[in-house]
């Protein structure tokens, strides 16, 4: 990669749903170190102390990873003319043969390495064909150490009604489309936030596919208002004060609360960011887009965000083994776990890139590690 001239110039690639991929990766990484790191940070933390909150936060807000990549589908397959045919036989291989080819070289490397890792447990069978399988069926059925899994069998049926979608989409204004995704957000509202059953039945309009529909919207509203990035902040900012909050009201010392990735508030979060993204060089904080467009520093930054786009789904259905791999040595290493949460969630997405970044390099693997 020339790092002195970005990717972006006279490629079709667009700036910003890239910076949305590279966005939805590390809030999917952020919330799995959380995760792992959580019941270390209620010990150290009490409520409702500044830590606590802020910790409160990180593991609510970055919930949107998911809802983001939803939502970049849409945008970059929804309102084009296409046939389910070739539209299947594109995408479908981008997702299985990822998945397949992981999921048998992860379930080898740990029955390999778990002889050596305290915290690697597997099956006392695991080493007979049956218990290797049986460990193999639980790995792609997302289990202990494939909590990540269960999104591709989400994107996998999403995909499939996709066509249904797209063929509405290319017949329907925006005031229709619109019109779905009011019912979208009650059903956010009552499914996923009050967590009550709505008295209308409306199922047909519930997420995923929701949120692959608002994708397209966004990305194509003329509304003004949805393409002002100050008022994406300021949904941001809502979102955030009620995630405190009601995060804070929930919340025991022991547990604290999370609203659902499909919520009224993780919603509300996904729309700011995206507006805020979209139309980021409106903001000219300080001047400083405008000075820095064109440059080194603006170049390396483009150049990254490629990079680690280009891997995330590969970087995805990782994360996971090297969260597992990294977490420890860095916890014996560090005392605090302010630092050693931010040391593993950064050493987490470089050595995930890497990984990648090397693979890529290798051919035939090349095409089924999960780059695009």
């Amino acid at each position: 990669m020339n790092l002195k001239k970005s990717v972006y110039e006279g490629s079709k690639r667009i700036f910003y749903l890239d910076a949305l991929r590279v966005m939805a990766i590390s809030c999917v990484i952020l919330i799995h170190v959380y995760a792992n790191m959580r019941i270390f940070i209620l010990n150290e933390y009490t409520v409702p102390t500044f830590n606590w909150i802020i910790t409160l936060i990180l593991g609510s807000v970055p919930r949107i990873g998911v809802d983001l990549f939803l939502i970049l589908s849409g945008a970059l397959s929804l309102g084009r003319v296409w046939e389910i045919k070739p539209f299947l036989g594109k995408r479908l291989p981008r997702i299985i043969m990822p998945f397949a080819f992981w999921s048998i070289v992860l379930t080898i490397f740990l029955v390999v390495i778990s002889p050596y890792f305290a915290n690697i447990t597997l099956p006392a069978d695991v080493l007979t064909p049956g218990g290797f399988l049986a460990f193999f069926y639980d790995y792609i059925m997302v289990g202990k150490y494939s909590p990540q899994n269960w999104f591709f069998w989400m994107i996998l049926g999403t995909y499939f009604i996709m066509p249904i979608f797209n063929k509405w989409i290319l017949h329907a204004d925006f005031s229709e489309i619109e019109y779905f995704l009011v019912f979208w957000l009650v059903t956010c509202l009552f499914d996923y936030t009050l967590m009550m059953p709505c008295p209308i039945k409306l199922s047909y309009f519930t997420s995923p596919i929701g949120l692959v529909v608002l994708g397209y919207y966004l990305r194509h509203t003329k509304r003004k208002l949805l393409n002002n990035p100050h008022f994406g902040l300021i949904l941001i900012a809502i979102s955030v004060i009620i995630t405190g909050i009601l995060g804070y009201q929930y919340s025991s010392p022991t547990e604290m609360f999370e609203f659902n990735r499909y919520s009224i508030i993780c919603a509300i979060t996904v729309i700011g960011v995206c507006i805020v993204f979209k139309n980021y060089d409106k903001l000219k904080i300080y001047g400083l887009t405008k000075k820095l467009n064109g440059s080194f520093i603006s170049t390396v930054f483009e150049n990254s965000v490629f990079s680690i786009a280009k891997y995330s789904y590969g970087i995805y259905l990782i994360h996971v083994i090297v969260l597992v791999l990294i977490k420890n040595p860095l916890l014996a290493f560090c005392n605090s776990y302010k630092i050693s949460f931010i040391a593993i969630f950064v050493l987490c997405i470089l050595c995930s890139w890497a990984v990648m970044a090397i693979l890529n390099r290798v051919p035939y693997v090349n095409k089924v590690i999960g780059a695009k």
